[in-house]
């Protein structure tokens, strides 16, 4: 889709002297992607005459929703960022359903398929993660399904008949979602998962107990220390074997084990890669002349699988390729989610250090606890379910390091002043 780019909202001084634009390729047409050309078209309307490739042949969507999705809560419209006209309209030519298969440092081209070969100047990799099968025999059974993007929920969907029977391996958050998305679609599920706490990166035990109990509420079983063995199966999976010997009859697995940034594109273009591709503080990598951001980036020896740093990669190179000063620096992580409706954050430390307190207010009964940890007199990590209010203010005084001024505040919210008397 060619189109000519428009420059509304300000001046690029190369366009102005006659010179040509210099070509900038976005290999990936994800959120983060979207975020970044967003920002950059905003920032520098016209500077650069961009191409953005994706592999799937959707524009980019909501990745956060697929488990609404999966249950049909919203429909894919509601996934949707932008359409085809927004890319048109801010000059972007958006490729779909062509994966990018080499890069040609020497010569600056992305060969798309086979054949289709696109030069540039500058070039981004914003190519996301691949799924996790877990190496145990029987998982290239048909019946066994990924849950990362539209296809796999498409699939999902279709093996989802009425009377099956779903096992889910993993409960981190992916995992926990497709649960609720299956049985929100009256299946017979079952979570598995191989650590003894839901989630053991974003909460304590008390907090995934408190989880675990709003899953079997509704209606998914859950079973912890789950390891899985092998699947079984005679033309398509029949069960699962854990390792202890027990076989849980199944129809669907839906493998949610975690994922492994993309990074074979770049290692055989010869670009430095560690378990990500490698950048550095403006999101470039070993080449001057290619950037990556989200999900494929590592950063720091830090890799992160969430939104907001993916977000902060595509503001920070936005305006690294404007022509500004940008310097990122690293995300503080927090969660912020719904599990069946009961609300979940964290942020910073999760289980308490020898050197820190832990500061708790627990009622089991209305499904509510909040626990502080606190270090000379720092917040250095927090843990909500119930009631999550404060979850700014907690994210704030962690990623600063500033002093508390009043714990309660945190614990209990802030009072409320009382009007003045008229």
């Amino acid at each position: 889709m060619a189109t000519s780019p428009k420059d509304t909202r300000g001046h690029d001084a190369r366009a102005e002297s006659g010179l040509p634009r210099e070509r900038l390729v976005v290999v990936g047409n994800g959120m983060a992607s979207l975020r970044f050309l967003e920002r950059l078209t905003e920032i520098a309307p016209g500077r650069y005459d961009i191409t953005c490739i994706g592999a799937e042949p959707t524009v980019a969507y909501n990745r956060v929703l697929l488990s609404s999705l999966l249950g049909g809560e919203v429909d894919e419209a509601a996934c949707a960022f932008r359409g085809l006209d927004w890319y048109a309209d801010h000059g972007i030519r958006l490729i779909t359903g062509a994966p990018a298969t080499r890069i040609d440092r020497e010569n600056g081209y992305v060969r798309v398929g086979e054949t289709h070969v696109l030069p540039f100047d500058r070039l981004v990799l914003a190519v996301g993660s691949l799924p996790i099968r877990l190496p145990k025999p029987g998982m290239d059974l048909p019946g066994v399904i990924t849950f990362r993007d539209l296809a796999d929920v498409a699939a999902i969907r279709k093996a989802a008949v009425q009377h099956a029977r779903a096992i889910v391996i993993g409960g981190g958050l992916l995992g926990l979602e497709a649960a609720v998305g299956l049985a929100r679609l009256g299946v017979e599920t079952t979570l598995l998962h191989v650590m003894d706490r839901l989630m053991e990166r974003q909460l304590d035990h008390h907090a995934a107990a408190l989880v675990k109990r709003a899953m079997e509420a509704r209606g998914v079983r859950v079973i912890l220390k789950a390891d899985t063995a092998r699947l079984e199966g005679d033309g398509r999976v029949e069960r699962l074997v854990l390792a202890d010997g027990t076989a849980l009859p199944a129809d669907l697995v839906v493998m949610s084990v975690g994922v492994r940034p993309s990074v074979a594109l770049a290692q055989d273009a010869g670009l430095a890669v560690g378990r990500g591709i490698t950048v550095d503080d403006r999101m470039t990598t070993s080449d001057p002349q290619i950037f990556a951001l989200g999900e494929c980036a590592e950063h720091r020896g830090q890799i992160y699988g969430l939104v907001e740093p993916a977000y902060e990669h595509a503001e920070t190179l936005a305006r690294h390729l404007a022509g500004e000063p940008a310097e990122y620096r690293g995300t503080a992580l927090s969660t912020s989610l719904k599990v069946s409706g009961l609300p979940v954050f964290s942020a910073g430390i999760v289980d308490t250090p020898d050197d820190a307190e832990a500061i708790v207010l627990s009622d089991p009964g209305a499904g509510l606890y909040r626990k502080l940890l606190v270090r000379d007199g720092k917040l250095i990590g927090a843990v909500f379910v119930g009631d999550i209010a404060e979850q700014g203010a907690c994210k704030g005084l962690i990623r600063s390091g500033d002093p508390i001024e009043n714990v309660d505040d945190l614990m209990f919210g802030r009072p409320v002043p009382e009007p003045l008397a008229a």
